[in-house]
């Protein structure tokens, strides 16, 4: 991999598994000095650690600094941007990406929202779409003195769909307005400001997902996606969109948007860890296999055409709980 991101500062929040840890390892791997967070230092119950995520950008000829970090502990927070500020003297990349609602989510399963505990909401959305505020407050102060900087939050197509329960899709769509609105106030800075949404991505929780599925025999169209691993990304294809983005001289047209990781794999020539481009989750290519499964071995002969938002918006009024 070329270098292009060599000297730029990046700082990837929770990143001790999952999508944080691939996007760690795209930046790192663009020759970013990547900063990552999340609470656990050190693991030896194969759940994840700052120091594993630290190897892996590592091995992929990267520079990592791991800090451990509580995101519901504004002051944490606060110290850690004055040590990356006392350390490098900027920031060009923040990914929000920390979020603690996954096991949340996976105990309010198939429940209705009124049957879990109120604290759900806080689950989702306090380590999530508020700790993505905070931390990017002060990224914001960090970059409009330099007049330059990209903030990514990490988002998905729960802003526009509803699956995972009420306060899932309410947090989603959330960032995407988070981020848009953020855009408004930075772009006078030279500041950009994007909703990121990857598809299908097999971290451990999806995964994991997967299997319960596979041992419920679920048999529903929407569940054999999930069983099958079906056009999935690994997380380490969202970190090279991004390392791919801070690199672009003409990212700021995107700003305030919502960005597809698929879409702009595409746009820039980018593949994922396995050599495969999945295609996005709007795409004919994945829509009609999704409805007709028995048409999935038959996929690549599917146009890649995206459907338009306004469309997409109809298909997704009665969608399933999953």
């Amino acid at each position: 991999m070329s270098k292009y991101l060599e000297g730029k500062i990046a700082l990837v929040t929770g990143a001790t598994r999952g999508l944080g840890k691939g996007i760690a390892v795209g930046l790192g791997e663009a020759g970013a000095t990547v900063y990552i967070t999340g609470r656990t230092l050190e693991s030896n119950d194969n759940s994840g650690s700052l120091r594993e995520t630290e190897s892996a950008v590592t091995d992929a000829g990267g520079s990592c600094i791991p800090i451990q970090v509580d995101h519901s502990d504004d002051e944490q927070v606060r110290l850690l941007f004055e040590r990356i500020q006392d350390e490098q003297g900027k920031l060009d990349v923040l990914v929000n990406n920390v979020y603690s609602g996954v096991q949340a989510i996976t105990d309010a399963s198939r429940k209705g929202f009124w049957e879990s505990e109120p604290n759900f909401w806080d689950a989702c959305n306090n380590v999530g779409l508020r700790s993505h505020y905070v931390a990017s407050v002060y990224a914001a102060r960090m970059m409009t003195q330099h007049q330059q900087g990209l903030i990514c939050t990490i988002s998905s197509w729960g802003g526009l769909s509803y699956i995972f329960g009420v306060p899932y899709t309410v947090g989603k769509a959330a960032c995407d307005r988070l981020a848009a609105d953020m855009a408004i106030e930075l772009k006078p800075h030279n500041v950009t400001s994007l909703s990121i949404w990857p598809g299908i991505v097999g971290t451990e929780h999806i995964t994991q997902l997967a299997a319960q599925m596979r041992a419920e025999e679920a048999t529903d169209a929407q569940s054999s996606i999930f069983r099958e691993g079906y056009n999935w990304e690994t997380p380490l294809l969202t970190g090279r969109v991004i390392a791919a983005l801070k690199a672009d001289p003409t990212v700021m047209r995107r700003t305030g948007k919502v960005q597809i990781v698929a879409e702009l794999a595409q746009y820039y020539g980018l593949v994922d860890q396995n050599g495969d481009r999945p295609v996005s989750l709007r795409s004919l290519r994945f829509i009609i296999p999704f409805a007709i499964p028995a048409l999935r071995k038959y996929s690549s002969l599917i146009p890649n055409i995206n459907i338009p938002w306004s469309l997409l918006l109809l298909t997704t009024l009665n969608s399933p709980k999953i």
